[in-house]
């Protein structure tokens, strides 16, 4: 079975000839949960375009859920790869809760009835079944990035990829999308700044600076290693201990 992400000598460069990857080699297995961190400008956000074909590489190969990312390929890869951006009204553009969640599976050309049940489904794995006739701009912050992974689960994807899925949420609001995603039984690839977040919900972390994977280990090994988080402009909140956290398990059934 391929991996879920295969990436070798990855390079990308912006017209301006700024090199925002410059050599990535990552695997991501099947059913694994990993944080991708990094300062600002470290190519996190170009990694994840790449990853349903937003952004083709200029150099290197790349293999997301079992197929090679080319011009053949986009329609059957972002089926299989679900983005979820850190804004979610970058997703939310319909009249109501259910309309956004159904628009992708209309698009794909499926039956009503799949259709209703999809929607049905992405919805109650959110824990947002009750707003589903709601204004997505009616709904809190914390609500609407739930129905925009909610828009992105009702396409069945193997793949969910999140940037900053925890930014601008309140701390109750932060625990209630720990608890959506802890459940969600998907691979998952969490782009963020927040180590916390990353270290309760992902067993596996890598550290991404200047375009190059510079650490990849255990979230609790390379979280745990201030030294390697400072050279990297990172740090954990003060006060924080690491061995206090609850560390989230994975569901019992995991989609590749």
């Amino acid at each position: 079975m391929s991996c879920a992400i295969h990436a070798r000598g990855l390079r990308y460069s912006y017209p301006n000839g700024h090199a925002a990857l410059d050599g990535v080699d990552l695997d991501v297995g099947h059913g694994e949960r990993v944080a991708v961190l990094g300062p600002n400008g470290a190519g996190k956000t170009t990694l994840m375009l790449h990853l349903n074909g937003l952004l083709r590489a200029t150099a290197g190969s790349l293999e997301v859920a079992g197929l090679d990312v080319g011009p053949k390929t986009l329609r059957e890869l972002r089926a299989r790869v679900g983005l979820v951006f850190q804004d979610p009204d970058d997703q939310l553009f319909m009249g109501s809760v259910r309309e956004d969640v159904a628009f992708g599976p209309l698009n794909l050309g499926l039956g009503r009835p799949e259709v209703e049940r999809r929607v049905a489904d992405a919805l109650a794995a959110v824990r947002m079944d009750d707003a589903a006739s709601r204004a997505p701009h009616e709904l809190s912050m914390g609500e609407r990035r739930r129905v925009a992974i909610a828009t992105v689960l009702a396409m069945d994807p193997a793949l969910l990829v999140l940037d900053e899925p925890s930014a601008s949420l309140d701390p109750r609001a932060r625990r209630e999308l720990l608890d959506v995603l802890e459940r969600i039984p998907r691979t998952l690839l969490v782009v963020t700044h927040d180590l916390p977040f990353a270290a309760e919900l992902c067993e596996r972390a890598v550290i991404l600076s200047a375009g190059r994977i510079v650490a990849d280990g255990s979230a609790e090994t390379v979280i745990g290693d201030a030294p390697l988080l400072a050279a990297h402009d990172l740090e954990l909140p003060a006060g924080f201990r690491l061995d206090a956290i609850e560390r989230r398990g994975r569901p019992a059934r995991v989609g590749v």
